[in-house]
This record gives structure tokens, sequence and C-alpha cells, in this order.
């Protein structure tokens, strides 16, 4: 049910844990690339773009969320790791009163700003109705998200990452039988996407928390137990916050490159929308590899145990390397062959453009590998203030760079600013371990 990453060799450890989430997160990547490719294929380019832009949009508020409950699941493995099943408890039933209003909240704010949601994103006129329909329909599902990524948290910051890619799996089959169902037999367009989408999302929600309450002793509460700490609330918020504004910072950022794609017109849109879904499908393994890392690191900073740390630290830049190359020569090698995933081979313009974006960007997978670790690594010794700092550092210099470019060098200057900023991140995390936090004590002020 549970498992302690404080003993054991460091690379097997990590491997095992992180493999159930990688695999876990691609399927759950198919969520909304299942909509993009039943969409393109059977509605048209219009429709695709509509999805595309909604899914920056839907990532960017889902990751405010998505922060929330990774912050939390730092505290989890950090009282997990120390033995303090007391504070444990007390950590579960706090973060899930917070976070789960917070997501209520924001689920109606965004169904209620939509149109100046859609305004902002200088979303095409004629794809504005298409945009709409689908958000508010993914808006509503928005607390399912919180269910899901808060008790799939939990059982990962106790050692538990097989539970939650089950669950998965399920989710992104029933996904696809009711895309194709819902799209292409009952002609529902765009908004049987969606539907299909939030149904999924439901599934997996609801079969993670009922396995949580089940299995765990942890969640054997009763009704007084059931509390709101003030300590705890005021702990979990200061790793929650935090990693929900990186989570946010970082996806801002995409969503103010998405509005500038957007001005270039729905072909463009089209095939940023197709490549992007490519893009992350790629690199996705490495982002969870280094939320996984963070639970390692997490549960050995509990433990006090700073050599054990280093040594995983050395373990994952060797993992992270070898299969950034091997996927940055597949991509590159295959990269219109797979923007026939999404298009029909007539849209000659839109394979065109996507297939140009992802060689540029792939050539570059072991950048966005590295950053993801130092991520992981900060989140997990405390200093979540360091993950924003380079979250902010990557994502600002791309959006400056490439708002700054594009009157010179048009699409271009937004692919090569994404590259650029993930080396200046990295510079900048790799400057700070070594000078300053890997001489601070594990019980140290982080």
């Amino acid at each position: 049910m549970v498992k302690d990453l404080t003993t054991g060799a460091p690379s097997k450890v990590i491997a095992a844990f992180a493999i159930p989430m990688v695999i876990g997160n691609l399927f759950q990547q198919l969520y909304n690339v299942v909509d993009s490719i039943v969409v393109g294929r059977f509605v048209g380019t219009e429709a695709l773009a509509a999805v595309g832009s909604s899914f920056t949009l839907m990532v960017f508020l889902t990751s405010i969320l998505l922060g929330l409950c990774m912050g939390a699941s730092v505290v989890f493995s950090q009282f997990f790791g120390a033995k303090n099943f007391e504070d444990l408890k007390s950590s579960i039933s706090t973060s899930f009163i917070f976070i789960g209003v917070t997501s209520l909240v924001l689920s109606v704010l965004s169904i209620v700003f939509v149109d100046g949601i859609i305004t902002l994103m200088n979303v095409p006129a004629e794809l504005v109705e298409d945009t709409k329909s689908y958000l508010l329909i993914i808006f509503s599902g928005i607390f399912f998200t919180f269910l899901y990524n808060w008790a799939a948290g939990l059982l990962r910051a106790l050692g538990n990452s097989k539970i939650p890619l089950y669950f998965l799996i399920l989710a992104a089959l029933t996904n696809v039988v009711l895309d194709l169902v819902f799209v292409i037999n009952f002609q529902m367009g765009i908004e049987g996407a969606a539907i299909a989408t939030v149904i999924a999302q439901l599934l997996s929600a609801v079969l993670c928390l009922i396995y949580c309450i089940k299995k765990i002793d942890f969640l054997s509460f009763k009704l007084r137990e059931i509390t709101f700490s003030k300590r705890i609330f005021r702990l979990t918020a200061s790793y929650s916050l935090l990693t929900s504004v990186q989570q946010s910072v970082m996806n801002f950022g995409i969503l103010m490159i998405q509005g500038l794609v957007n001005s270039f017109g729905a072909t463009t849109m089209a095939a940023f929308a197709a490549a992007v879904k490519i893009d992350s499908f790629a690199y996705m393994p490495v982002q969870d590899f280094g939320n996984a890392f963070a639970t390692y690191i997490a549960q050995n900073k509990g433990a006090q145990k700073q050599q054990r740390i280093r040594e995983g630290i050395k373990v994952s830049i060797l993992l992270i390397t070898v299969f950034c190359l091997v996927i940055s020569a597949l991509v590159w090698l295959f990269s219109d062959q797979l923007m026939l995933i999404f298009v029909r081979p007539t849209e000659t313009a839109v394979i065109a453009i996507g297939g140009h974006y992802l060689r540029v960007v792939s050539a570059f997978y072991c950048l966005i590998g590295y950053l993801f670790l130092f991520y992981g690594l900060y989140r997990g010794l405390g200093n979540v203030t360091m993950s924003i700092v380079l979250s902010v550092i990557s994502l600002g210099t791309r959006v400056t760079l490439a708002y700054a470019l594009v009157p010179f060098l048009k699409l271009d200057g937004i692919w090569w600013a994404i590259p650029i900023g993930w080396a200046f991140a990295d510079i900048v995390g790799t400057v700070y371990y070594k000078k300053v936090q890997s001489k601070i004590p594990l019980g140290g002020t982080l």
C-alpha cells in the first residue's frame, strides 16, 4: 500500500516509483490529445484550433489546483518520512478542505468570466462560439480535476504510484470510447469531446478517492477527527501556494504565447495545437520524473539523509539525459509524420508549420528535462521559492524573447525563444545549487 523511499538503492527506488507516474500521466495526456485527434479528423481544422486554444487555458487554470495538490503532497511525504503520523493525518483533512473549496471557487469564477477570458486570449471571431462551448463544459469539471490530483498526490506521497496509474488508464480508455461515440456516432461535435473528458475525469477521481478511503488507515476518520488545523494549514499553504504560483506562472507564460500564436490565424493555431500535444507527450515523462524525484527528496529530507539525496541527484541526471536524447532524436526525425496523427494529409500548411516547430524545440529536450529535475529537487527540499524563480526565469525569457523577435523572425522567434528560456533557467538552477543549496543542512531553514 505504502512505500518507504528512504531505503534501497536510489536508482532502483526512484525508477520503480517514477515509472508508474510517467505511464499514468501519459494516459492523462490522452484526455485532450484524443479530443484533438477526433475533432481534427472528424470535425475540422477550425474545431481543432478551438480545442487547442482551450487546452492552453484549461492547463493554466487546472495548474493552480495541481500546484496546490503537489505542495500538499510534499508535506504528506515529509511527515511520512519522519514517521509523524499524527500531523500526517491532520494535513490530509486540512488540505482536502482548503484545496477543495479553492477548486469550487475557481470553477465558478471561470464560468462567470468565460467571455472576458476568451477576449483576452485573442481568439479569432470565427472560433469564439466553439471555444466557449468547449470551455464551459470543461470548467464544470474542475472539481473532479482537484479530487483526482489530491487523492493521487496522497498515494504518491506514501510511495504508491501504481494505483493512480490503474485508474488513469481506465479513465483514458473511457475517454477514447466516449469521444468516438459522442463526436462520430451522435454528431455532438466539440461539445461531445468536452463531455467525454469531464466524464473520464469524474471516473478517475471517484475511483482514486474511494481507494484512499478504503485502503489507507490514515483516512479512517471519525466525524470529529475531520479538522482544519491552523498550524498545519500555514505549513501546507507555505508549500501549496508557492507551488501553485510556480505552476501558474509556468502556464501563464504558455497562455501568453498562445495569444501571440492566435494572432497568426486559424491555420497556425491548428498547427500549434497539434505540435504542442506532441511536444507535451514527448517530454511529459521527464516532468513526471521530476515530480517523483520531489517525493524521493522530501521523504529523505524528513529522514535526514543528506548523502542519499546527493546520490539520487546523480542517478536522476543520468536517467534524464539518456531518455531525452532518445526522445529528441525520434521527434526530430518523424515530426511531419507525427503531425498526421492530428490532421489529414491534405492539410499541408498545418503540417509544415507544426513540423518546423517540433524540429526546433525537440532538439533541446535535455534542457527542459534538467529544469523539471530542478523543480522537483527544490520543491522536495522545501525551497519552493527557488522553483518559482526558475519558472519565472524560464517563462519570462521565453515570453519576452517571443514578443521581441516576432517582428523580425515571425514564428521562428516564438519557437526559438522556448529552448533559450530553458537554458537560462538551467544555468541559474545549477549555479544556485553549487553555491548555496548544497551547503544547507537538511535540518536548516530553506
